[in-house]
């Protein structure tokens, strides 16, 4: 038998070490301890599993609940803003009647150089498109305004909350006031909607934003907001703010000048330039800040255009040219009635003479009124044929529009007086006649000269230059008060007056026009005249709706008459109450008046070329300190005759030279026996009436 071999690598019998495992030794107990730690795994695992599970689970049910409900949140909300948004927007007319309305008719008065004297209507002024204004006017509103106007669609959502989240942080109502609202938003509630702050009136405005934007280009957005938005001292549009503020057209305005236009839009009562020249100076920096942030203009720019705080703004004051406007714009209901388009008014009004006239009143007053007790003054002055030059109605139209040239019905005392020697004139009388200047009593009635004296027997010219009460009151009874009264209608006096001897000495009320306007037949060889101060009516685009056609009662006083009146006018002023009115070497007429107890004082003159009433007093009637019509009345009207001459040459007066027989007087005792008069001497009558 044979022997197995004895080698230990043919050996194939496995060993303990030769197992699966960690080389240890394995037991029972070991293997029973693994069994138990994998069945332990085995059932931990699914624990852990089945907790994540579960709560990812519990999330996504929570978050589709909140979805859900969100959504049925938003649908919900969606229709109840669309609910709102119709509800209010239903009680707007269709869309399809929506239209920009016309804006108001604007009315230019211009003087007869072109020059604005004022913008009348709703308006206050003309509207201009907007490739006639500089480029910076509106990007000056836009970058104060409406950053994002040319961005938004008529609404502006960062805008609203940003507005809204201001307003609540400083105790407002989200929607209070116009902070959010764009440039569009403030033109459809200017156009379409009522001032009413509410969150209707709101959607409202929306709504017609919307539709603004989709029926207009932004640039005719601007436009509109410009020419119909209020800035401030009665001033709707840019244009009328403009010429109010700086009396420029907006065509013209500088940088500065354009963002101070364009911070007033904020609070135009609070930041007017002419009220608070301060505040709006530093809303002006604003603006011009704003303007750099959004590249309108360079840093440069904006710090060169900056109004200096301690310069005032400069702002056009208010002249007298605007008691011209008033009286035009009242005469404009008989010339067109309504006015329903923009037109221009040229009128006869010379702006330099205007200015001289508005700066002589102001000068007078403020040199002497406080002393002599005197507050106002007034000027009208005319060509012969009626054209008004001048028109002043006070000393300050800001503080009373009161027009007391126009409009005011004063006694003009012995002003009135030549409407009563032309009526002697017309009976026969000359400037030779001889009359009684000698106290007299008529029904209870008993005159005195001014000065209480009186000369007995005088020519009619010396008693007019004199201004002799006692001759005017015996001429009035003489010749008929009614026969006065008519004289003075003839020449143009329309006020009501009281047929009585006492109009003698200038007891009826009239206007300072009507008497300046009856003194011109005197001026223009006895042609009647109607006073007036409208040229022509235009609209912008040239056609005429009226133009003036020279009209009047024709010839009212006889050449003859006027030449007689001429020489006592005249004569008034070389030797009579009035001699402070010469001039040069112009020959001028006119005369004085003063009513009872120096409550009015009137100087009437006139040239060949230019007839002139000036008038000083009192609103209250209360009486001057010695001021009488040959004093500061005189002063002025001779300033100012001077000033319009200065580039005439000179005319003669109608009438020949003016000049009639000048024979001086003998003394009164020699003068009795040795004077032939051309009539009975009017005191022989007069002691007739009275049994003298």
């Amino acid at each position: 038998m044979a022997k197995r071999p004895n080698n230990k690598s043919s050996d194939l019998r496995l060993t303990q070490k030769d197992r699966v495992g960690t080389g240890k030794k394995t037991t029972r107990k070991t293997a029973a301890k693994k069994t138990r730690a994998k069945t332990t795994k085995a059932k931990a695992a699914p624990r852990k599993k089945s907790a994540a599970k579960k709560k990812q689970s519990w999330f996504w049910w929570l978050f589709k609940k909140a979805f859900y409900w969100g959504m049925v949140a938003a649908v919900w909300g969606v229709i109840a803003v669309t609910g709102i948004i119709v509800y209010y927007g239903m009680q707007l007319p269709s869309s399809d009647t929506w239209a920009v309305p016309d804006r108001p008719a604007n009315i230019r008065i211009v003087a007869s150089d072109g020059r604005l004297i004022s913008n009348r209507g709703k308006m206050g002024g003309e509207a201009v498109a907007i490739h006639e204004l500089p480029h910076y006017v509106p990007n000056a509103v836009i970058a104060i305004e409406d950053r994002r106007f040319y961005d938004h669609p008529g609404f502006d959502p960062i805008g609203i909350l940003g507005a809204m989240r201001i307003n609540v942080t400083e105790g407002r109502m989200p929607l209070s006031g116009h902070g959010g609202s764009t440039i569009t938003q403030q033109v459809a509630k200017n156009l379409f909607l009522t001032p009413d702050q509410n969150y209707g009136r709101k959607i409202q405005e929306v709504l017609l934003s919307v539709w603004l934007e989709q029926n207009y280009s932004k640039p005719e957005i601007i436009e509109l907001y410009l020419n119909r938005m209020y800035f401030g001292a009665g001033t709707y549009g840019i244009e009328a703010a403009s010429q109010r503020y700086f009396g420029k057209s907006a065509r013209n305005l500088s940088l500065g000048e354009a963002a101070i236009l364009a911070g007033v839009l904020k609070a135009p009562s609070r930041l007017a330039p002419n009220k608070n020249p301060e505040g709006a100076a530093d809303r002006a920096r604003l603006v011009l800040n704003a303007m750099a942030e959004e590249g309108f203009i360079s840093e440069k720019e904006a710090q060169a255009a900056a109004i200096d705080p301690n310069k005032r703004i400069r702002t056009r004051i208010t002249g007298t040219e605007y008691y011209v406007a008033d009286w035009v714009e009242v005469l404009m209901d008989s010339y067109l009635g309504t006015v329903d388009q923009d037109v221009i008014v040229r009128t006869t009004i010379d702006w330099e003479l205007q200015k001289e006239a508005e700066f002589l009143i102001k000068e007078i007053i403020r040199e002497h009124g406080e002393e002599r007790a005197f507050s106002q003054g007034a000027l009208v002055a005319m060509r012969p044929d009626g054209a008004v030059q001048a028109v002043v109605g006070g000393t300050d139209y800001t503080k009373s529009q009161y027009n007391r040239a126009i409009t005011a019905k004063r006694q003009p005392g012995s002003a009135f007086k030549p409407f009563v020697y032309l009526t002697a004139v017309e009976n026969g009388y000359s400037p030779n006649t001889v009359v009684d200047d000698s106290p007299f009593t008529y029904k209870g009635w008993a005159p005195e000269n001014a000065n209480g004296k009186f000369k007995g027997q005088m020519q009619l010219r010396d008693a007019l230059a004199q201004s002799s009460n006692l001759v005017a009151g015996k001429l009035a009874i003489e010749l008929g008060p009614q026969n006065v009264v008519n004289t003075a209608y003839k020449l143009g006096i329309s006020s009501n007056i009281k047929a009585l001897p006492s109009i003698a000495l200038g007891t009826p009320e009239i206007s300072l026009l009507e008497l300046t306007a009856a003194y011109a037949p005197f001026a223009n060889g006895g042609q009647g005249i109607i006073a007036h101060v409208i040229t022509s009516i235009e609209t912008p685009d040239g056609q005429v709706l009226y133009s003036h056609i020279p009209s009047g009662p024709g010839q009212v006083v006889a050449p003859d008459a006027v030449g007689k009146m001429n020489d006592m006018l005249s004569h008034a002023i070389e030797v009579g109450t009035g001699r402070k009115a010469a001039f040069g070497s112009w020959p001028v007429a006119g005369k004085t008046g003063t009513s009872q107890s120096n409550r009015d004082a009137v100087f009437v003159g006139y040239s060949a070329r230019l007839v002139t009433g000036v008038w000083l007093g009192n609103d209250d009637g209360s009486p001057m300190q010695k001021v009488g019509g040959g004093s500061f009345p005189v002063d002025v009207w001779r300033e100012f005759m001077q000033k319009a001459h200065s580039n005439w040459a000179v005319a003669q007066l109608p009438g020949g030279d003016g000049r009639f027989d000048r024979t001086p007087l003998e003394p009164i005792g020699q003068q009795a026996e040795r004077q032939q008069p051309q009539r009975r001497s009017i005191g022989d009558l007069i002691s007739d009436i009275f049994g003298r």
